[in-house]
């Protein structure tokens, strides 16, 4: 009998077992813009499931400057920015990511995936070996994978382990270690300074995927090297558009030469359109924002270091981090079917959270992922804690 390969398709039975159980909580669609609080589905609900970390999505500064950019730059570029898909936005929104977070030059991608895709694939070579923290994020191991270098992964954070992998490396193989600056599902900060002493022991160099870190850590938000103090020590900064900056894309940061290195080899890069007019504009208005009010940033932090000290408050288990002032506070509910369970008591509740399920995690650390918004309420916080309590009274009423 011949295998048709839709077989997998039509045997993919995971959702619809969640569907029939009333508990599928994925792909709700918001009736509002992204800020604090959303309509879905014609209810109110408290948004505590988005990486608007300084609520500049709704900014009317930032959604000018994107209606304004339409006005004249028009929809979309329709090509590369080799060919004619280069504007002038894109050439001020580098000129301004770079000296933002000092260095030479940057470079935009059409989105955060890709950035990451674009630069290790460029950089990682045959004859390179790549060394990736096991818990950095999707787009980094698909670029691993997508690279000829070899990758080696060591446990997360564990700098004992990374320096065995390094020891191991012949001097004659380049070496890159990338990381989350922020993990996206512990809310840990990754070890910089170690990584950066080690990197120098045994001639590495360093990137730092600042997706989740850029205009929340350092007190200006120039991510995880300003706030170790680091920042002349990492070679390559990447962040993402999608999160404090409002908009969609990404960019790398580094030294002239590394910079047009992967501006002339990333195939991701060359052979993508470029980031819309929209887009550019908003993240540079994003960015005007975050450097004339830095306060955001330590709101941020403020109201991070309120949700963990509530959730402990009231007894409801949360992952310990290496940090408390990351917006990032998974809610652990360890197996599949307490997370589901919950996720939908907190929407009836009026409360959006991201269910977290294994294989995603390893079996037995399922959880909720709560992060949060420099323009929160309290009102709203408290809200969510309290569905946060009910949620769990009802669970452990079921048994």
């Amino acid at each position: 009998m011949t295998m048709d390969i839709f077989e997998k398709c039509f045997s993919y039975m995971d959702y619809k077992e969640a569907l029939a159980a009333g508990l599928y909580p994925y792909f709700h669609a918001l009736e509002t813009g992204q800020d604090t609080e959303v309509i879905i589905e014609g209810i109110k609900t408290v948004m505590v499931g988005s990486n608007n970390y300084l609520g500049l999505t709704s900014d009317p500064r930032v959604k000018k400057a994107a209606v304004d950019a339409v006005e004249k730059f028009g929809s979309g570029c329709s090509g590369s920015r080799f060919l004619n898909g280069t504007l002038t936005l894109h050439l001020e929104l580098e000129k301004k990511l770079a000296a933002f977070v000092k260095k030479d030059a940057a470079l935009t991608f059409s989105t955060g995936f890709q950035t990451n895709l674009g630069i290790i694939t460029a950089i990682a070579g045959r004859n390179d070996y790549i060394l990736c923290d096991s818990e950095n994020h999707a787009s980094i191991v698909d670029a691993c994978r997508l690279s000829f270098a070899r990758t080696l992964k060591f446990e997360h954070n564990d700098m004992e382990d990374l320096e065995r992998l390094l020891a191991k490396i012949d001097d004659k193989h380049g070496k890159l270690i990338v990381v989350d600056g922020i993990f996206s599902m512990e809310g840990d900060i990754a070890d910089l300074p170690s990584i950066v002493r080690l990197a120098k022991k045994y001639g590495a160099r360093v990137m730092v995927d600042d997706a989740h870190s850029f205009g929340v850590l350092g007190d200006h938000g120039r991510g995880t090297a300003e706030h170790f103090g680091l920042e002349d020590e990492v070679d390559l900064i990447m962040s993402t558009f999608s999160k404090s900056l409002a908009s969609l894309g990404g960019f790398v940061a580094g030294s002239q030469d590394v910079i047009d290195f992967i501006k002339h080899n990333s195939r991701p890069f060359i052979f993508s359109a470029s980031i819309p007019p929209a887009n550019a504009a908003a993240a540079i208005a994003a960015l005007d924002v975050i450097q004339q009010e830095p306060e955001r940033i330590q709101k941020l932090k403020d109201i991070s270091k309120y949700m963990r000290q509530g959730f402990k408050k009231i007894g409801i288990p949360i992952y310990e981090s290496n940090s408390d002032i990351t917006p990032i506070v998974p809610v652990m509910t360890y197996e599949n079917e307490p997370t589901l369970v919950v996720t939908k008591l907190l929407r009836e509740e009026g409360v959006y959270v991201n269910p977290v399920l294994s294989p995603a995690v390893k079996p037995g650390l399922c959880r909720i992922r709560t992060s949060y918004t420099a323009t929160h309420t309290k009102e709203q916080l408290d809200y969510a804690l309290e569905a946060f309590r009910k949620a769990f009274e009802k669970l452990a009423a079921m048994g």
